[in-house]
Protein backbone atom coordinates (compact mmCIF):
# COMPACT_ATOMS: atom_id res chain seq x y z
CA UNK A 1 0.00 0.00 0.00
CA UNK A 2 1.32 3.26 -1.06
CA UNK A 3 2.80 5.65 2.20
CA UNK A 4 0.26 8.41 1.14
CA UNK A 5 -3.06 6.16 1.88
CA UNK A 6 -4.29 7.01 5.27
CA UNK A 7 -6.90 4.84 6.41
CA UNK A 8 -8.90 6.51 9.45
CA UNK A 9 -12.38 5.17 10.30
CA UNK A 10 -14.78 6.93 13.01
CA UNK A 11 -14.27 4.74 16.17
CA UNK A 12 -18.38 4.48 16.22
CA UNK A 13 -17.14 2.58 12.59
CA UNK A 14 -15.09 0.76 14.11
CA UNK A 15 -16.58 -0.32 16.93
CA UNK A 16 -19.97 -2.15 14.67
CA UNK A 17 -17.07 -3.83 12.46
CA UNK A 18 -15.20 -4.66 14.89
CA UNK A 19 -17.78 -7.12 16.86
CA UNK A 20 -16.87 -9.59 19.23
CA UNK A 21 -14.42 -12.46 19.31
CA UNK A 22 -12.61 -13.66 16.34
CA UNK A 23 -15.78 -13.68 14.07
CA UNK A 24 -15.47 -9.83 14.84
CA UNK A 25 -11.58 -9.34 14.40
CA UNK A 26 -12.31 -11.65 10.97
CA UNK A 27 -14.98 -9.43 9.32
CA UNK A 28 -12.96 -6.15 10.61
CA UNK A 29 -10.39 -7.44 8.03
CA UNK A 30 -12.06 -8.11 5.83
CA UNK A 31 -14.05 -4.78 5.47
CA UNK A 32 -10.62 -3.12 5.85
CA UNK A 33 -8.90 -4.46 3.03
CA UNK A 34 -12.38 -3.71 0.93
CA UNK A 35 -12.53 -0.04 2.02
CA UNK A 36 -8.53 0.10 1.62
CA UNK A 37 -9.04 -1.30 -1.76
CA UNK A 38 -11.61 0.94 -2.76
CA UNK A 39 -10.04 3.95 -1.37
CA UNK A 40 -6.41 3.43 -2.93
CA UNK A 41 -8.51 3.57 -6.18
CA UNK A 42 -10.23 6.46 -5.55
CA UNK A 43 -13.93 5.51 -5.26
CA UNK A 44 -14.68 5.46 -1.76
CA UNK A 45 -14.75 8.24 1.16
CA UNK A 46 -12.08 7.65 3.98
CA UNK A 47 -15.00 9.43 6.43
CA UNK A 48 -18.70 9.51 7.63
CA UNK A 49 -20.87 11.78 5.81
CA UNK A 50 -22.50 14.58 7.08
CA UNK A 51 -26.03 15.65 5.83
CA UNK A 52 -26.26 19.18 4.34
CA UNK A 53 -27.88 22.28 6.18
CA UNK A 54 -31.01 22.18 5.21
CA UNK A 55 -31.48 24.91 3.26
CA UNK A 56 -35.51 26.22 2.46
CA UNK A 57 -35.11 27.54 -1.30
CA UNK A 58 -35.97 31.30 -1.96
CA UNK A 59 -39.21 31.87 -4.17
CA UNK A 60 -37.80 32.40 -7.70
CA UNK A 61 -34.24 30.61 -6.94
CA UNK A 62 -32.93 27.41 -7.26
CA UNK A 63 -32.41 25.32 -4.54
CA UNK A 64 -28.79 24.85 -3.52
CA UNK A 65 -26.43 21.96 -4.81
CA UNK A 66 -26.55 19.18 -2.01
CA UNK A 67 -22.87 18.84 -0.83
CA UNK A 68 -22.60 16.14 1.86
CA UNK A 69 -19.05 17.09 3.63
CA UNK A 70 -17.45 13.99 3.16
CA UNK A 71 -13.94 13.69 3.37
CA UNK A 72 -11.63 12.09 0.89
CA UNK A 73 -8.17 11.00 1.45
CA UNK A 74 -5.88 14.20 0.34
CA UNK A 75 -4.68 11.73 -2.43
CA UNK A 76 -7.93 11.17 -3.92
CA UNK A 77 -9.01 12.20 -7.39
CA UNK A 78 -12.19 14.04 -5.97
CA UNK A 79 -12.95 17.57 -6.66
CA UNK A 80 -15.94 19.48 -5.10
CA UNK A 81 -17.36 22.15 -7.12
CA UNK A 82 -18.70 25.58 -5.83
CA UNK A 83 -21.72 25.50 -8.72
CA UNK A 84 -24.08 27.96 -10.13
CA UNK A 85 -27.02 26.83 -7.90
CA UNK A 86 -24.83 27.51 -4.83
CA UNK A 87 -23.76 31.21 -6.33
CA UNK A 88 -27.21 32.39 -6.91
CA UNK A 89 -28.06 32.32 -3.06
CA UNK A 90 -26.13 35.17 -2.84
CA UNK A 91 -28.64 36.84 -5.37
CA UNK A 92 -31.69 35.32 -3.80
CA UNK A 93 -30.47 36.71 -0.29
CA UNK A 94 -30.20 40.02 -1.46
CA UNK A 95 -32.75 42.50 -0.83
CA UNK A 96 -34.01 43.40 -4.38
CA UNK A 97 -36.37 46.74 -2.11
CA UNK A 98 -33.69 48.66 -1.23
CA UNK A 99 -32.65 52.29 -1.89
CA UNK A 100 -30.60 52.96 -4.55
CA UNK A 101 -26.57 52.37 -3.63
CA UNK A 102 -27.36 51.00 -0.14
CA UNK A 103 -26.57 47.86 1.09
CA UNK A 104 -28.86 45.18 -0.15
CA UNK A 105 -26.72 42.02 1.78
CA UNK A 106 -27.46 40.73 4.94
CA UNK A 107 -26.38 42.22 8.08
CA UNK A 108 -24.57 39.19 9.65
CA UNK A 109 -22.54 38.62 6.68
CA UNK A 110 -21.49 42.11 5.80
CA UNK A 111 -18.48 43.64 7.40
CA UNK A 112 -19.49 47.53 8.83
CA UNK A 113 -18.68 50.46 7.22
CA UNK A 114 -15.09 51.76 6.90
CA UNK A 115 -15.04 55.70 8.20
CA UNK A 116 -13.78 57.94 5.00
CA UNK A 117 -11.35 58.81 7.18
CA UNK A 118 -9.33 56.25 7.76
CA UNK A 119 -5.07 56.82 8.79
CA UNK A 120 -2.56 55.65 6.47
CA UNK A 121 -0.40 52.83 7.85
CA UNK A 122 2.61 54.44 6.45
CA UNK A 123 2.92 57.28 4.47
CA UNK A 124 5.97 56.05 2.42
CA UNK A 125 4.17 52.70 0.79
CA UNK A 126 0.93 51.60 -0.30
CA UNK A 127 0.34 47.88 1.12
CA UNK A 128 -2.58 45.30 0.38
CA UNK A 129 -2.14 41.26 0.50
CA UNK A 130 -1.18 40.95 4.34
CA UNK A 131 -0.03 38.08 6.37
CA UNK A 132 1.67 36.96 9.35
CA UNK A 133 4.28 35.10 10.69
CA UNK A 134 2.35 31.45 11.50
CA UNK A 135 3.79 27.94 12.99
CA UNK A 136 2.45 24.50 10.65
CA UNK A 137 -1.02 24.84 12.09
CA UNK A 138 -1.68 28.69 11.21
CA UNK A 139 -0.97 30.06 14.88
CA UNK A 140 0.19 33.76 15.22
CA UNK A 141 3.47 33.93 16.68
CA UNK A 142 5.24 37.31 17.94
CA UNK A 143 9.30 37.07 18.14
CA UNK A 144 11.23 37.56 21.07
CA UNK A 145 8.27 40.46 22.19
CA UNK A 146 7.31 41.68 18.74
CA UNK A 147 4.77 41.20 16.74
CA UNK A 148 5.63 40.94 12.62
CA UNK A 149 3.40 41.33 9.96
CA UNK A 150 4.20 40.97 5.89
CA UNK A 151 2.59 42.93 3.06
CA UNK A 152 2.65 43.73 -0.49
CA UNK A 153 3.82 46.60 -0.50
CA UNK A 154 4.64 49.50 -3.44
CA UNK A 155 6.22 52.95 -3.87
CA UNK A 156 3.39 56.05 -4.12
CA UNK A 157 6.07 58.31 -4.91
CA UNK A 158 7.30 56.47 -7.91
CA UNK A 159 4.92 57.51 -10.73
CA UNK A 160 2.89 54.92 -11.28
CA UNK A 161 -1.37 54.77 -10.06
CA UNK A 162 -2.58 52.74 -7.25
CA UNK A 163 -4.08 49.91 -9.83
CA UNK A 164 -0.53 49.85 -11.22
CA UNK A 165 1.10 48.84 -7.91
CA UNK A 166 0.99 44.91 -8.86
CA UNK A 167 3.61 44.65 -11.56
CA UNK A 168 5.56 46.67 -8.79
CA UNK A 169 4.83 44.61 -6.12
CA UNK A 170 7.53 43.86 -3.43
CA UNK A 171 7.33 41.52 0.35
CA UNK A 172 7.77 44.21 3.10
CA UNK A 173 7.85 43.76 7.00
CA UNK A 174 6.26 46.27 9.83
CA UNK A 175 6.42 45.17 13.35
CA UNK A 176 5.31 46.23 16.58
CA UNK A 177 5.58 45.63 20.53
CA UNK A 178 3.71 42.22 21.41
CA UNK A 179 0.79 42.12 24.10
CA UNK A 180 -0.54 45.74 23.56
CA UNK A 181 -4.43 46.20 23.22
CA UNK A 182 -5.85 48.45 20.32
CA UNK A 183 -7.04 50.86 22.47
CA UNK A 184 -3.51 51.68 23.65
CA UNK A 185 -1.85 51.80 20.35
CA UNK A 186 -2.02 54.90 17.77
CA UNK A 187 -4.97 55.00 15.44
CA UNK A 188 -3.34 53.49 12.82
CA UNK A 189 -2.15 50.53 14.57
CA UNK A 190 1.30 51.00 15.41
CA UNK A 191 3.03 49.16 12.93
CA UNK A 192 6.79 49.94 12.35
CA UNK A 193 7.78 49.84 8.43
CA UNK A 194 11.05 47.49 8.75
CA UNK A 195 11.50 47.46 4.53
CA UNK A 196 11.89 44.90 1.31
CA UNK A 197 12.47 41.98 3.16
CA UNK A 198 14.27 40.15 0.11
CA UNK A 199 17.77 41.91 -0.91
CA UNK A 200 17.15 43.77 -4.23
CA UNK A 201 17.11 41.57 -7.17
CA UNK A 202 16.82 38.46 -5.26
CA UNK A 203 13.57 37.09 -6.31
CA UNK A 204 14.44 37.29 -9.87
CA UNK A 205 16.86 34.97 -9.97
CA UNK A 206 14.17 32.06 -10.28
CA UNK A 207 13.12 33.24 -13.54
CA UNK A 208 16.85 32.19 -15.08
CA UNK A 209 17.19 33.64 -18.47
CA UNK A 210 13.81 34.01 -19.07
CA UNK A 211 13.28 37.56 -20.93
CA UNK A 212 11.23 40.13 -18.44
CA UNK A 213 10.60 43.45 -18.52
CA UNK A 214 10.19 43.97 -14.71
CA UNK A 215 9.24 41.00 -11.90
CA UNK A 216 6.97 41.20 -8.93
CA UNK A 217 6.85 39.44 -5.82
CA UNK A 218 3.18 38.78 -5.25
CA UNK A 219 1.56 36.93 -1.93
CA UNK A 220 2.26 34.21 0.04
CA UNK A 221 2.98 33.02 3.95
CA UNK A 222 5.28 33.03 5.99
CA UNK A 223 6.69 30.01 8.21
CA UNK A 224 8.30 29.94 11.62
CA UNK A 225 10.26 26.63 11.48
CA UNK A 226 10.78 26.03 15.04
CA UNK A 227 8.76 28.20 17.97
CA UNK A 228 11.93 28.34 19.88
CA UNK A 229 13.88 29.34 17.24
CA UNK A 230 14.69 31.96 14.53
CA UNK A 231 14.48 30.33 10.95
CA UNK A 232 11.82 31.35 8.75
CA UNK A 233 10.94 30.22 5.33
CA UNK A 234 8.53 32.78 2.99
CA UNK A 235 6.46 30.85 0.32
CA UNK A 236 5.89 33.42 -1.90
CA UNK A 237 4.48 33.87 -6.08
CA UNK A 238 7.27 35.12 -7.76
CA UNK A 239 5.51 36.80 -11.07
CA UNK A 240 7.15 38.04 -14.35
CA UNK A 241 6.67 40.01 -17.09
CA UNK A 242 7.18 40.98 -20.76
CA UNK A 243 4.95 43.69 -21.64
CA UNK A 244 5.00 46.58 -23.90
CA UNK A 245 5.08 50.42 -22.87
CA UNK A 246 1.50 50.16 -22.86
CA UNK A 247 1.35 47.40 -20.50
CA UNK A 248 0.27 44.56 -23.76
CA UNK A 249 1.73 41.16 -22.68
CA UNK A 250 4.59 40.47 -25.36
CA UNK A 251 4.08 37.08 -23.92
CA UNK A 252 2.53 35.64 -21.12
CA UNK A 253 3.20 36.36 -17.52
CA UNK A 254 5.29 33.93 -15.92
CA UNK A 255 4.03 32.71 -12.31
CA UNK A 256 6.31 30.78 -9.96
CA UNK A 257 5.28 29.24 -7.11
CA UNK A 258 8.66 29.67 -5.05
CA UNK A 259 10.72 30.13 -1.53
CA UNK A 260 13.08 31.75 0.16
CA UNK A 261 14.74 30.90 3.80
CA UNK A 262 15.91 33.51 6.06
CA UNK A 263 16.20 34.45 10.40
CA UNK A 264 14.44 37.04 11.86
CA UNK A 265 16.37 39.35 14.64
CA UNK A 266 15.29 41.21 17.24
CA UNK A 267 16.97 43.25 19.89
CA UNK A 268 15.05 45.84 22.27
CA UNK A 269 14.41 48.66 19.85
CA UNK A 270 13.57 46.94 16.09
CA UNK A 271 13.28 43.90 14.32
CA UNK A 272 15.20 42.65 10.94
CA UNK A 273 15.58 39.47 8.46
CA UNK A 274 18.72 38.54 7.02
CA UNK A 275 18.94 35.59 4.05
CA UNK A 276 16.39 35.25 1.71
CA UNK A 277 19.46 35.06 -0.96
CA UNK A 278 18.80 31.83 -2.73
CA UNK A 279 14.64 31.80 -3.88
CA UNK A 280 14.00 28.24 -5.30
CA UNK A 281 11.29 27.60 -7.48
CA UNK A 282 8.67 25.02 -6.29
CA UNK A 283 5.64 25.04 -8.96
CA UNK A 284 4.60 25.98 -12.40
CA UNK A 285 1.18 25.26 -13.41
CA UNK A 286 0.38 21.91 -15.26
CA UNK A 287 -1.90 22.10 -17.74
CA UNK A 288 -3.30 18.93 -16.79
CA UNK A 289 -5.33 19.91 -13.25
CA UNK A 290 -4.11 23.73 -13.35
CA UNK A 291 -4.45 26.56 -16.42
CA UNK A 292 -1.16 27.75 -18.18
CA UNK A 293 -0.04 31.04 -19.40
CA UNK A 294 -0.12 29.47 -22.97
CA UNK A 295 -3.60 28.04 -22.29
CA UNK A 296 -5.05 31.50 -21.36
CA UNK A 297 -2.54 34.74 -20.74
CA UNK A 298 -4.97 35.85 -18.11
CA UNK A 299 -4.54 32.58 -15.67
CA UNK A 300 -4.10 32.62 -12.12
CA UNK A 301 -1.51 30.87 -9.85
CA UNK A 302 -0.22 31.74 -7.00
CA UNK A 303 -0.56 32.78 -3.14
CA UNK A 304 0.26 29.31 -1.48
CA UNK A 305 -0.55 28.92 1.71
CA UNK A 306 1.23 25.97 3.76
CA UNK A 307 0.33 23.48 6.39
CA UNK A 308 0.41 20.67 8.00
CA UNK A 309 -2.66 18.39 7.77
CA UNK A 310 -3.48 17.05 11.94
CA UNK A 311 -5.69 13.90 10.16
CA UNK A 312 -1.84 13.38 8.05
CA UNK A 313 0.90 13.62 10.53
CA UNK A 314 4.41 14.46 9.20
CA UNK A 315 3.04 15.70 5.66
CA UNK A 316 3.11 19.49 4.52
CA UNK A 317 0.66 20.54 2.02
CA UNK A 318 -0.22 23.84 0.31
CA UNK A 319 -3.18 25.30 -1.30
CA UNK A 320 -3.20 28.22 -3.91
CA UNK A 321 -5.08 29.54 -6.20
CA UNK A 322 -5.21 27.90 -9.84
CA UNK A 323 -7.54 27.97 -13.25
CA UNK A 324 -9.33 24.98 -14.54
CA UNK A 325 -6.68 23.67 -17.02
CA UNK A 326 -7.56 24.17 -20.74
CA UNK A 327 -8.37 26.55 -22.83
CA UNK A 328 -9.55 30.06 -22.50
CA UNK A 329 -13.26 30.06 -22.68
CA UNK A 330 -13.78 26.42 -24.12
CA UNK A 331 -17.13 25.54 -23.37
CA UNK A 332 -16.49 22.65 -21.47
CA UNK A 333 -18.36 23.15 -18.16
CA UNK A 334 -21.13 20.48 -17.63
CA UNK A 335 -24.07 20.33 -15.77
CA UNK A 336 -22.61 19.37 -12.51
CA UNK A 337 -20.96 22.87 -12.43
CA UNK A 338 -24.10 23.69 -12.55
CA UNK A 339 -25.23 21.60 -9.96
CA UNK A 340 -29.08 21.63 -10.02
CA UNK A 341 -31.78 19.49 -8.41
CA UNK A 342 -33.54 17.14 -10.87
CA UNK A 343 -36.46 18.78 -11.75
CA UNK A 344 -35.72 22.00 -10.12
CA UNK A 345 -38.26 24.66 -11.74
CA UNK A 346 -35.47 27.71 -11.87
CA UNK A 347 -32.60 25.78 -13.12
CA UNK A 348 -30.40 27.13 -16.12
CA UNK A 349 -30.00 25.14 -19.47
CA UNK A 350 -26.22 24.08 -20.09
CA UNK A 351 -26.49 25.01 -23.44
CA UNK A 352 -27.65 28.92 -22.42
CA UNK A 353 -24.77 29.08 -19.66
CA UNK A 354 -22.57 27.88 -22.21
CA UNK A 355 -23.39 30.42 -24.84
CA UNK A 356 -23.26 33.83 -22.37
CA UNK A 357 -19.92 33.93 -22.06
CA UNK A 358 -19.73 32.28 -18.21
CA UNK A 359 -17.17 30.04 -19.90
CA UNK A 360 -14.48 32.22 -19.23
CA UNK A 361 -14.66 32.23 -15.50
CA UNK A 362 -12.66 28.64 -14.56
CA UNK A 363 -11.13 29.28 -11.17
CA UNK A 364 -10.17 26.35 -8.69
CA UNK A 365 -8.13 25.91 -5.57
CA UNK A 366 -5.33 23.58 -6.30
CA UNK A 367 -3.61 21.36 -3.48
CA UNK A 368 0.03 20.07 -3.34
CA UNK A 369 2.07 18.00 -1.13
CA UNK A 370 5.85 18.55 -0.20
CA UNK A 371 7.82 15.42 -1.01
CA UNK A 372 10.66 16.35 0.85
CA UNK A 373 11.42 17.70 4.69
CA UNK A 374 13.13 20.36 3.38
CA UNK A 375 9.83 21.68 1.42
CA UNK A 376 11.41 22.14 -1.56
CA UNK A 377 10.21 19.42 -4.02
CA UNK A 378 6.57 19.53 -4.09
CA UNK A 379 4.54 17.55 -6.65
CA UNK A 380 0.54 18.58 -7.79
CA UNK A 381 -2.95 16.99 -6.56
CA UNK A 382 -5.90 17.70 -7.94
CA UNK A 383 -7.82 20.33 -7.10
CA UNK A 384 -9.89 20.56 -3.90
CA UNK A 385 -12.73 22.99 -5.17
CA UNK A 386 -13.70 24.45 -8.51
CA UNK A 387 -16.00 27.50 -9.60
CA UNK A 388 -16.40 26.45 -13.58
CA UNK A 389 -19.13 29.16 -14.67
CA UNK A 390 -19.14 30.77 -11.83
CA UNK A 391 -16.58 32.68 -10.54
CA UNK A 392 -12.32 33.04 -12.26
CA UNK A 393 -10.56 34.43 -9.19
CA UNK A 394 -10.58 32.86 -5.38
CA UNK A 395 -7.49 34.38 -4.04
CA UNK A 396 -5.16 33.79 -0.89
CA UNK A 397 -6.76 30.11 -0.14
CA UNK A 398 -6.43 29.24 3.54
CA UNK A 399 -7.18 26.08 5.10
CA UNK A 400 -9.13 27.14 8.68
CA UNK A 401 -9.69 24.09 11.26
CA UNK A 402 -12.23 24.69 13.81
CA UNK A 403 -14.07 22.12 16.18
CA UNK A 404 -13.23 19.26 13.83
CA UNK A 405 -14.46 21.09 11.00
CA UNK A 406 -12.17 21.85 8.16
CA UNK A 407 -12.88 25.04 6.38
CA UNK A 408 -11.48 26.18 3.20
CA UNK A 409 -12.03 30.25 3.22
CA UNK A 410 -11.07 32.09 -0.12
CA UNK A 411 -11.34 35.68 -1.66
CA UNK A 412 -13.14 36.79 -4.55
CA UNK A 413 -14.49 39.90 -6.67
CA UNK A 414 -17.52 40.80 -7.48
CA UNK A 415 -16.47 42.35 -11.01
CA UNK A 416 -15.23 37.97 -11.23
CA UNK A 417 -18.25 36.76 -11.16
CA UNK A 418 -19.36 34.84 -14.05
CA UNK A 419 -22.36 35.87 -16.58
CA UNK A 420 -25.64 35.30 -14.46
CA UNK A 421 -23.84 34.88 -11.13
CA UNK A 422 -23.42 37.54 -8.49
CA UNK A 423 -22.06 38.76 -5.12
CA UNK A 424 -19.66 41.31 -2.85
CA UNK A 425 -16.22 41.53 -2.99
CA UNK A 426 -15.50 39.87 0.43
CA UNK A 427 -14.71 36.08 1.99
CA UNK A 428 -16.08 33.16 0.34
CA UNK A 429 -15.77 29.50 2.59
CA UNK A 430 -16.75 26.22 2.56
CA UNK A 431 -16.52 23.56 5.00
CA UNK A 432 -15.96 20.08 5.17
CA UNK A 433 -15.18 16.87 7.75
CA UNK A 434 -11.30 17.00 5.96
CA UNK A 435 -8.73 18.27 3.59
CA UNK A 436 -10.29 16.76 0.52
CA UNK A 437 -14.19 17.02 1.11
CA UNK A 438 -17.34 17.15 -0.90
CA UNK A 439 -17.33 20.73 0.53
CA UNK A 440 -20.56 22.79 1.85
CA UNK A 441 -20.45 26.07 0.82
CA UNK A 442 -21.11 28.60 4.18
CA UNK A 443 -24.28 30.50 4.29
CA UNK A 444 -27.58 28.84 2.73
CA UNK A 445 -24.96 27.11 0.67
CA UNK A 446 -23.70 29.94 -1.01
CA UNK A 447 -20.45 30.07 0.16
CA UNK A 448 -20.61 33.97 0.73
CA UNK A 449 -18.97 34.28 4.85
CA UNK A 450 -17.96 38.23 5.03
CA UNK A 451 -18.77 40.96 1.98
CA UNK A 452 -18.71 45.03 1.85
CA UNK A 453 -22.30 46.80 2.08
CA UNK A 454 -23.24 46.07 -1.53
CA UNK A 455 -26.11 46.71 -3.77
CA UNK A 456 -26.61 44.09 -5.83
CA UNK A 457 -29.63 45.69 -8.07
CA UNK A 458 -26.67 48.25 -9.15
CA UNK A 459 -23.81 47.86 -11.54
CA UNK A 460 -20.75 46.75 -10.04
CA UNK A 461 -18.36 49.07 -11.41
CA UNK A 462 -14.99 48.35 -9.97
CA UNK A 463 -13.03 50.20 -7.31
CA UNK A 464 -10.90 52.20 -9.81
CA UNK A 465 -14.18 53.30 -11.67
CA UNK A 466 -17.27 52.62 -8.92
CA UNK A 467 -20.66 52.82 -10.34
CA UNK A 468 -21.66 56.64 -8.96
CA UNK A 469 -25.62 54.57 -7.86
CA UNK A 470 -23.50 51.86 -6.25
CA UNK A 471 -22.82 51.81 -2.46
CA UNK A 472 -20.06 54.09 -1.55
CA UNK A 473 -17.95 50.92 0.02
CA UNK A 474 -18.31 47.76 -2.21
CA UNK A 475 -14.69 47.88 -2.47
CA UNK A 476 -14.05 48.91 0.68
CA UNK A 477 -11.58 46.19 2.00
CA UNK A 478 -10.42 43.37 0.03
CA UNK A 479 -7.53 40.43 0.63
CA UNK A 480 -9.10 39.63 3.71
CA UNK A 481 -7.61 36.68 5.56
CA UNK A 482 -8.90 34.79 8.65
CA UNK A 483 -6.84 34.96 12.09
CA UNK A 484 -7.00 32.59 15.23
CA UNK A 485 -10.52 33.06 17.09
CA UNK A 486 -12.43 34.42 13.54
CA UNK A 487 -10.73 38.00 13.79
CA UNK A 488 -10.52 39.09 10.11
CA UNK A 489 -7.81 41.46 8.56
CA UNK A 490 -7.85 42.99 5.78
CA UNK A 491 -6.73 46.30 3.79
CA UNK A 492 -8.67 49.20 2.63
CA UNK A 493 -9.08 49.82 -1.11
CA UNK A 494 -11.63 52.96 -2.21
CA UNK A 495 -13.98 54.22 0.76
CA UNK A 496 -16.58 57.03 -0.50
CA UNK A 497 -13.61 57.64 -3.63
CA UNK A 498 -10.61 57.56 -1.63
CA UNK A 499 -7.86 55.18 -2.37
CA UNK A 500 -6.80 52.79 0.31
CA UNK A 501 -3.36 51.09 0.95
CA UNK A 502 -3.48 50.92 3.86
CA UNK A 503 -4.49 48.21 7.09
CA UNK A 504 -8.28 48.25 7.85
CA UNK A 505 -10.09 47.66 10.60
CA UNK A 506 -10.13 44.24 11.59
CA UNK A 507 -13.77 42.09 12.40
CA UNK A 508 -14.57 39.73 13.98
CA UNK A 509 -16.86 36.45 12.50
CA UNK A 510 -18.48 33.15 14.53
CA UNK A 511 -17.76 30.25 13.08
CA UNK A 512 -20.28 27.57 13.75
CA UNK A 513 -20.75 24.54 11.71
CA UNK A 514 -21.87 25.96 8.18
CA UNK A 515 -22.52 29.27 9.25
CA UNK A 516 -20.81 32.44 9.83
CA UNK A 517 -22.05 35.96 11.10
CA UNK A 518 -20.11 39.26 11.82
CA UNK A 519 -20.09 39.88 15.54
CA UNK A 520 -21.32 43.51 16.18
CA UNK A 521 -20.19 43.32 20.13
CA UNK A 522 -16.69 43.55 18.98
CA UNK A 523 -15.01 46.78 19.17
CA UNK A 524 -17.22 49.55 18.09
CA UNK A 525 -20.44 48.39 16.52
CA UNK A 526 -18.00 45.50 14.54
CA UNK A 527 -14.99 47.22 13.95
CA UNK A 528 -11.55 46.61 15.79
CA UNK A 529 -8.93 48.40 15.72
CA UNK A 530 -6.75 49.52 12.31
CA UNK A 531 -4.60 46.58 11.64
CA UNK A 532 -5.30 44.76 15.02
CA UNK A 533 -3.51 41.47 13.82
CA UNK A 534 -2.21 40.42 17.37
CA UNK A 535 -0.11 37.45 17.81
CA UNK A 536 -1.73 33.93 20.07
CA UNK A 537 1.34 32.39 20.12
CA UNK A 538 4.92 33.71 21.78
CA UNK A 539 8.28 32.52 20.12
CA UNK A 540 10.90 33.19 23.08
CA UNK A 541 14.48 32.34 21.46
CA UNK A 542 16.74 33.39 24.45
CA UNK A 543 19.74 32.31 22.52
CA UNK A 544 18.86 34.38 19.23
CA UNK A 545 17.86 37.78 21.63
CA UNK A 546 21.44 37.67 23.49
CA UNK A 547 23.21 37.33 19.53
CA UNK A 548 20.79 39.96 18.49
CA UNK A 549 21.64 42.62 21.54
CA UNK A 550 25.48 41.80 20.98
CA UNK A 551 25.33 42.36 16.93
CA UNK A 552 23.01 45.52 17.40
CA UNK A 553 25.27 47.21 20.07
CA UNK A 554 22.31 47.88 21.96
CA UNK A 555 23.36 45.98 25.10
CA UNK A 556 23.88 49.46 26.97
CA UNK A 557 20.32 50.34 26.64
CA UNK A 558 19.63 47.42 29.44
CA UNK A 559 17.29 49.97 31.39
CA UNK A 560 14.46 49.46 28.82
CA UNK A 561 11.52 47.00 29.67
CA UNK A 562 11.69 43.68 28.97
CA UNK A 563 7.87 43.02 29.66
CA UNK A 564 7.66 42.93 26.30
CA UNK A 565 10.06 40.07 25.33
CA UNK A 566 8.38 37.74 28.04
CA UNK A 567 4.70 38.59 27.75
CA UNK A 568 2.71 35.53 27.08
CA UNK A 569 -0.22 36.20 24.74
Amino acid sequence: MPEHIKMEIPSQDVSRIIGNGHSGRKVYGTAIRLVLASAIAGSVPLFTAHAQTTVTPVPGFPAPTTHSQQAYSPFDTFTSRWTRADARQIKARSNPNVAVGANSMPTSVTMPDIPANFPQTNPDVWLWDTWTLIDAHANQFSYNGWEVIFSLTADPNAGYTFDDRHVHARISYFYRRAGIPASARPRNGGWIYGGHLFPDGASVKVFGSTTLTNNAEWSGSTRLLKTDGNEVVVFYTALGFNRTADGTNITPPVAIISKANGTIHADLNHVWFTGFNNHTGLLQPDGTYYQTGQQNEFYSFRDPFTFEDPQHPGQTFMVFEGNTAGERGAKDCTAADLGYQAGDPYAEDLDTVLNSGATYQKANIGLAVSTDSSLTRWRFLPPLISANCVNDQTERPQIYIKDGKYYLFTISHRTTFAAGMDGPDGVYGFVGNGLRSDFEPLNWGSGLALGNPTDLNTAAGSDFDPDPQQNPRAFQAYSHYVMPNGLVESFIDTVEGRRGGALAPTVKIQISDATTQIDLSYGQNGLGGYGNIPANRYDLDFQGFVLDLLQSRTSSNANISLASFVQQQ
